[in-house]
């Protein structure tokens, strides 16, 4: 990988996945709380999600994901090495607080950049845009994007705005509920559903698990964009300018690629528009 990797990602069947909409809360409350791990010495405090496969997961005492990548190479730019980060778990709900209490240095964790958060907490990046997409079956042509939908099954979480969103748009579309994404996976691999829809890079990383590889594929016609910032306390420019540059460079170098490659890859995926991101100007 890019950097060191903090693990295999892992292959597990039941990531519990509470997410209650797609961007602005893709990732939400994962087991435990927001408790730290420290990876030894007193380094920088990492805040990222410990259950998203592809993008930040926590098996045993092992970290992987293309989050955890990004974050551990501007971790190495700002003087900390892999070994000296202190990885903190960073709920959806829990992020702002995370950061401006100083729990956390800063937070990569699928954090969309809006209006509304740079009230409480400022933003380096972003390092990569994502957007709203769906997950089908791998052999599955019918479904080509929200318009294919109709008559079709798709998962919903409880909860979750991703699905309404759908539902809004597609009126004809069933929506079928459970309590997490990761149940939606053997509905969708049976036929119980037709398509799973949250980013397009949360879709991706469990297209990557092992068990699934070769099985689902991401549609590739994402219908929302969500900026992934690296957030940290309001009014540090001096950080964020660091931050910036780490992330400009991680893209010239080729790093930014290969965290995509070697953490989303395996599910077909392919960076939508506007990637590689130029990072907004530090404020």
């Amino acid at each position: 990988m890019t950097t060191r990797r903090w693990g295999a990602l892992a292959a597990t069947a039941a990531v519990a996945l509470g997410l209650a909409a797609c961007g602005s809360d893709a990732g939400n409350t994962g087991s435990g709380g927001d408790g730290g791990d420290s990876g030894g010495g007193s380094g920088l405090k990492v805040g990222i999600k410990f259950d998203q496969p592809g993008m930040g997961l926590k098996k045993g005492t092992e970290y992987s994901g293309m989050d955890v990548d990004v974050a551990t190479y501007i971790a190495k730019e700002l003087g900390t090495e892999a070994g000296d980060i202190q990885w903190v778990q960073a709920p959806s709900a829990q992020r702002e607080t995370l950061i401006s209490t100083g729990q956390v240095d800063i937070v990569v964790a699928t954090y969309s950049i809006t209006d509304a958060r740079k009230e409480k907490v400022s933003f380096a990046g972003p390092y990569f845009v994502a957007g709203q997409d769906l997950l089908v079956r791998a052999d599955d042509s019918s479904v080509t994007g929200p318009d294919a939908l109709d008559g079709k099954k798709l998962c919903s979480v409880t909860g979750s705005t991703s699905a309404q969103n759908v539902k809004e748009d597609v009126p004809g579309v069933q929506l079928q509920e459970f309590a997490t994404y990761s149940e939606c996976l053997p509905a969708l691999a049976n036929g119980g559903v037709d398509a799973l829809t949250t980013d397009d890079t949360i879709l991706a990383g469990y297209a990557s698990q092992e068990e699934y590889k070769g099985k689902f594929k991401v549609v590739g016609q994402p219908f929302s964009e969500e900026r992934y910032g690296v957030g940290l306390k309001k009014g540090d420019t001096a950080l964020c300018e660091k931050v910036n540059a780490a992330i400009t460079k991680m893209v010239t170098d080729g790093a930014w690629q290969k965290a995509i490659d070697d953490n989303l890859g395996p599910a077909g995926y392919k960076p939508g528009a506007g990637n590689p991101p130029t990072p907004d100007a530090c404020s």
